[in-house]
């Protein structure tokens, strides 16, 4: 399938653009800085030059089959950008996906997110971002999926995790991992309308987001 990827230089898209165009998929990154062309298209993708803060992300959702809200303001960003990146891109990437007719989304998002106050105080405005996104994707009709995985490392992925709508604690999880789980979410169509927690864990992907579906 064709799949537009918000946010296409991050450290979890570029792993999830690898992996899906090894699973034979089409993937546009879209990427706000020019100089991050040849990284995307190191994994197979093609990149998308779009700063979703400021131009119109409508035209290159155009002919997809699925988009990929993996952008994100960083840590280094204060409180209004987050609202404008992990809030304001990710529904105007789900408004440009109603508006063309492409009803599957995968969001990033984050463990915390529907309880922002539960977390760090640096990081309640990111949470709180998140956790609106979340809320206004439920509420689009489309077919979606929201991934939350715990604090992310750049540990090697050992291909088994622990997932389920609420695992009731908090942890680790490696990047590897959660772009694995993206592809298996992508090609699950029967995780539509699931939110779920991510982390390391003792479960194969595949067969851990065959649980997620019922």
């Amino acid at each position: 399938m064709d799949v537009l990827v918000a946010g296409g230089h991050g450290k979890i898209a570029l792993r999830f653009e690898r992996l899906a165009v090894e699973r034979g998929h089409r993937v546009r990154g879209v990427i706000r800085n020019p100089d991050h062309v040849a990284d995307v298209e190191a994994t197979g993708a093609e990149a998308v030059v779009c700063d979703m803060e400021r131009e119109d992300v409508r035209p290159h959702v155009a002919g997809a089959d699925a988009v990929v809200f993996a952008a994100g303001a960083g840590p280094g960003s204060g409180p209004a950008r987050k609202q404008t990146v992990d809030e304001g891109a990710a529904v105007a990437l789900m408004q440009a996906a109603a508006e063309h007719g492409v009803r599957r989304y995968l969001m990033i998002s984050s463990m915390r997110a529907d309880d922002p106050g539960s977390g760090p105080e640096a990081m309640r405005p990111y949470l709180e971002a998140k956790g609106n996104a979340d809320a206004a994707l439920r509420d689009s009709g489309l077919d979606w999926t929201v991934v939350r995985p715990g604090a992310l490392t750049d540990d090697p992925g050992a291909g088994r995790v622990a997932a389920a709508p609420s695992l009731g604690r908090f942890g680790e999880i490696p990047r590897d991992d959660v772009a694995a789980v993206l592809v298996e979410v992508l090609e699950t169509p029967a995780t539509a309308g699931v939110t779920f927690e991510l982390l390391e864990g003792e479960t194969p992907v595949a067969e851990a987001v065959r649980a997620l579906a019922g």
